[in-house]
């Protein structure tokens, strides 16, 4: 038998189990209020073909998700290391080089 949820004029909410073929209820039975059927969406699932495979979160899809972001992580840091060693004496050279003051900031500090 389905539990039905009920609410009353002033927000609070009850639940009774109701048969199928029992009329719904106009009142509270414990007060005398009048009472309305609160009714939820349900959920639905299509199945079948005609729907996507990325329709619905699986662990299937987590898990191609998951290997399409650590192959894309390692390319990306592939890549990196290859151009950090074409341009690494220049960089280097760089920051070697102290930073060079102005001399007029510094003679007007003092």
């Amino acid at each position: 038998m389905p539990i039905y949820e009920y609410r009353r004029p002033d927000g609070t909410t009850f639940e009774i189990v109701q048969s199928f073929s029992d009329e719904a209820l106009t009142v509270d039975p414990e007060t005398g209020v009048p009472v309305e059927r609160v009714l939820h969406a349900p959920a639905v699932h299509f199945k079948g073909k005609g729907f996507y495979n990325t329709d619905y979160g699986t662990r299937r899809r987590q898990r191609e998700t998951a290997a399409a972001a650590e192959k894309s992580s390692s390319e990306s840091s592939e890549s990196k290391s290859k151009s950090e060693g074409s341009s690494g004496s220049s960089d280097s050279s760089k920051k070697s080089e102290p930073a060079k003051k102005d001399s007029k900031t510094v003679a007007s500090k003092s």
